[in-house]
């Protein structure tokens, strides 16, 4: 399975005018930073648009467009190229940047938008699971992280607290 075929149809989504912005978020999005990671699903965080005259914010509308494309759904996923697609809103301030803020890469002649390095890892780091504990050190020892762009969304999104627990329990020195 190719994430660049997702990508194709995600961009191509955006260009039929179905999205607006999008961006790929979670193990997905950590690997166009950091070495690839077994993943179930990719996240596509979007911007719901409303429909005219509706008080609720429906994905309907992309559902329908991807089915129309020979996609079925599976549980929460809509199936694109093999790949278990989830479509999920921003979920607060932080996610809602790092929609904004997604950078635009090249999946083999495709162009597809990504959350920054530092708002994965910002993100990860908020959500403290396990895994995403594991993950914002990868990040930390890979060395790609914009050091000052992450401080500056760790202050805005009240995670210096957090980031500061983060390094006394897995950055320090050994003695």
């Amino acid at each position: 399975m190719n994430v660049r075929e997702v990508i194709a149809v995600i961009h191509q989504m955006q260009i039929d005018a179905v999205i607006d912005g999008y961006a790929i978020g979670g193990a997905v999005g950590a690997t166009f930073f950091l070495e690839p990671i077994a993943t179930l699903d990719v996240d596509i965080f979007v911007s719901f648009r409303p429909e005219p005259g509706a008080l609720i914010i429906t994905p309907q509308p992309i559902f329908d467009y991807l089915k129309a494309r020979g996609c079925t759904m599976e549980g929460e996923y809509v199936m694109i190229a093999g790949w278990p697609v989830q479509f999920l809103p921003p979920t607060g301030p932080l996610v809602e940047e790092a929609l904004r803020e997604a950078v635009t890469i090249d999946v083999d002649g495709v162009p597809g938008r990504v959350f920054r390095a530092e708002h994965l890892a910002a993100i990860a780091l908020q959500t403290g699971r396990a895994k995403d504990k594991a993950r914002v050190l990868q990040f930390h020892e890979a060395g790609i992280l914009d050091e000052p762009r992450f401080q500056g969304i760790l202050a805005r999104h009240g995670l210096v607290e957090a980031w500061g627990k983060f390094e006394r329990l897995f950055l320090r020195e050994s003695s």
